[in-house]
């Protein structure tokens, strides 16, 4: 049974689920405030939908008391016909972010997180990146002594061509998320330029179990890994939700969407498709259970179940 009927379940529950024939596990970088309040992270929201639903986005997604969101950084671990996959790399360590100070220069142990589940960077196949983002990208590289170097040398990296382009700063580009360059040059660039990057556009096709397609509005390049296994449904969506509040309140973006009627059309688009499929949503960022079912209401959406993934705090 991969859904949780109960809103909360212990700190010791398992971090794995079954979905047809690939298991999902979660592994996790950084959980808690991202300092930023609700009105700055996402200011088409207003303070009365937060506080119509603060019985379940608190504490799991929203610190009323310090008015701050919380956020998790977490990369969901694949397992699919024999091939281990990462979807999205996090943040990742010793990494100057000055545009994003909250990230910069972390030092976790979302490597000691990996191997626990049993994952050396050796064993990794495939990597996706949902989108270009610097909180998707990081891990896809290391340093060694003074050089970034791809930290999983036998993955592919699947790349969306779109992202690739727009955030390489040689085609002179101002996203609405800064840093581009630096981000690009330590996280991005040095996996291209080892031969190890495959930029992808359209749909792309990993496996029976697996398909990639554009799903553009957050970023121009901004994709969606559906997953059909069994008669079992789930999408990965990166950042088309961001928050919780996004699964009932699906008109509501992030201040980091590049195209804020794309996002919102391609958000209500996937949010339909996974209540009329039964797909289960795994947003890039949950805390809490980290992915749910939703359910038709009226012209919105809401919450059917919660993942049976435990609760991280």
């Amino acid at each position: 049974m991969w859904l949780s009927a109960h809103p909360v379940v212990s700190l010791e529950a398992m971090d794995q689920i079954t979905l047809g024939d690939v298991t999902i596990t979660r592994v996790k970088e950084y959980y808690g405030s991202v300092s930023m309040s609700p009105d700055e992270f996402f200011p088409d929201s207003t303070s009365e939908a937060w506080e119509e639903h603060r019985g379940w986005l608190a504490p799991d997604f929203w610190d009323p008391g310090a008015n701050m969101c919380v956020s998790a950084i977490q990369t969901w671990l694949l397992r699919s016909e024999g091939r281990t996959i990462l979807v999205d790399t996090g943040v990742g360590n010793h990494k100057p972010r000055p545009a994003s100070p909250v990230w910069s220069h972390l030092d976790t142990g979302f490597l000691d997180n990996l191997a626990a589940a049993g994952v050396r960077p050796g064993d990794v196949d495939l990597v996706i990146n949902t989108h270009l983002h610097v909180d998707h990208v990081g891990w896809n590289t290391s340093l060694d002594g003074d050089t970034w170097v791809p930290t999983f040398p036998n993955a592919t990296y699947l790349m969306p061509r779109r992202d690739f382009d727009f955030w390489n700063p040689a085609n002179g580009n101002e996203p609405a998320l800064g840093g581009r360059e630096v981000v690009f040059n330590d996280s991005v660039a040095p996996v291209y330029r080892a031969g190890m990057a495959q930029l992808w556009d359209g749909s792309h096709r990993i496996d029976r179990h697996l398909r990639l397609d554009l799903a553009p509005g957050h970023t121009p390049g901004s994709s969606v890994l559906t997953l059909v296994s069994r008669g079992d449904r789930a999408l990965f969506v990166g950042d088309l939700v961001h928050t919780a509040l996004q699964l009932v309140e699906p008109e509501v973006n992030s201040c980091f969407c590049e195209d804020p009627t794309e996002s919102r059309e391609t958000r209500r688009k996937l949010l339909g498709q996974a209540a009329d499929t039964g797909a289960l949503v795994f947003p890039a960022h949950l805390g809490g259970h980290g992915a749910a079912e939703v359910e038709r209401n009226g012209s919105r959406f809401a919450i059917k179940q919660w993942a049976g993934f435990g609760r991280i705090s």
